[in-house]
């Protein structure tokens, strides 16, 4: 049996405690949150212990594993008392707001012995993984480029003050919205090596982005990153991957994968050269247990069979978190860095001439509506000269 504690009771907190309670294996020891009431309720319906201490709680519930759901400030010191302890950490995403800090707790994992797992739960998508296979297959040849996208209807107005409204504490898209493609991203083409772009977007919040754009550098790849959480048009979140390369083009969202194979690369079995299309529903296992999505079961059915077996390696770890949260920063340093302007013409490098509009001017120095104006009507009496040249002829006749 698998002693399991929770901190954090948001959205993703009650979701997690849902999936945890029916598993087999799994006994939930005591939860965690700073609100009385939700305690106070939970406890009355559940009779789970509950606590309003962390510290207490990691004390006197003895976990074995703790998931740690709260907001992404509070992820690090939380981290790190439960990996000092010698308990084993299932943490919500991102990581940390601070990478430095996000390599000590990969270290301390690593000395202790202790499985980690970062909510990365597309990575549990069957499609997303039939996409990774391909890719480790070389099904696509080298990857030169990458679009990744993510859109929902989030923020669709000014926001009330929470702490996904404030970027200190872990809000915004790019925290919330745009670390699940770049995960992605790390996972399909590996550790990037330079973000050459970045401009975060304030659409109806005061205090953090609602937008992102980027331009990452691979080794052998260049990504464009778009995310937008205040896309009216998205009934709820979308997230999409679309890569080309030397032998093929794939897209892929939680949905279907749809691969073009051009067969210049072996074309794996159950494929064709072609298009071909796989749909996530048969991609996709059934979980032990179904509450909002059959990756959120699996993530944490994934986590309880590797703490129970002490597997240190699994499919989302500190360290592989820890590449997505650089990434960020980087992201977050480039918006902040000097904008290259684009410079003025000198009489060297003389511009490109303009495409040239109604109020353009010609040569001769009239505006082009003007010339064409003028050029209409000698067009218009030539056509009325000729117009009577041939009537006078068919009287003659």
């Amino acid at each position: 049996m698998t002693r399991i504690a929770l901190v954090g009771l948001g959205k993703m907190g009650l979701s997690h405690l849902s999936l945890l309670r029916p598993l087999p294996g799994v006994e939930v020891v005591g939860v965690c949150d700073s609100t009385g009431y939700v305690l106070d309720v939970l406890g009355k319906y559940t009779g789970l212990p509950t606590f309003t201490d962390y510290a207490e709680m990691l004390r006197s519930a003895t976990p074995d594993a703790v998931v740690v759901a709260t907001p992404t400030h509070l992820h690090e010191p939380m981290v790190r008392a439960a990996l000092e302890a010698g308990i084993h950490v299932f943490c919500e995403k991102p990581l940390v707001l601070d990478p430095v800090r996000g390599a000590g707790l990969v270290q301390l994992a690593e000395e202790k012995g202790l499985v980690t797992q970062v909510g990365y739960h597309n990575r549990h998508v069957g499609s997303f993984r039939e996409a990774k296979r391909l890719l480790d297959l070389g099904a696509l040849g080298a990857v030169r480029g990458a679009l990744a996208e993510a859109y929902g209807p989030v923020v669709v107005r000014t926001p009330g003050r929470s702490w996904r409204s404030r970027r200190g504490s872990g809000g915004g898209s790019l925290y919330d919205y745009a670390a699940h493609p770049l995960d992605l991203l790390t996972w399909y083409l590996g550790d990037p090596v330079a973000v050459h772009g970045a401009r975060l977007t304030t659409i109806h919040s005061t205090e953090t982005d609602d937008a992102v754009a980027a331009t990452i550098a691979y080794p052998e790849a260049t990504a464009v990153l778009n995310v937008n959480w205040s896309d009216e048009s998205q009934r709820k979140m979308s997230t999409r991957i679309t890569l080309w390369g030397d032998a093929g083009r794939l897209t892929v969202d939680r949905y279907e994968l749809q691969a073009h194979l051009t067969g210049r690369a072996p074309v794996p079995a159950g494929y064709e050269q072609g298009w071909n299309v796989r749909y996530g529903t048969d991609l996709t296992p059934a979980p032990v247990f179904y509450v909002r999505g059959e990756e959120y079961s699996e993530q944490l059915e994934d986590f309880v069979r590797r703490v129970a077996q002490r597997d240190l390696d699994g499919v989302s770890t500190f360290s592989s978190a820890l590449v997505t949260d650089r990434v960020i920063a980087a992201i977050r340093a480039a918006d902040a860095a000097p904008a290259v302007l684009v410079a003025p013409p000198t009489a060297e490098q003389p511009a490109e001439r303009p495409a040239r509009t109604a109020g353009s001017t010609g040569h001769d120095g009239r505006p082009l509506v003007a010339r064409a104006a003028a050029v209409l009507r000698r067009g218009l009496a030539s056509a009325r000269h000729a117009a009577r040249r041939a009537a006078s002829h068919r009287r003659s006749a």
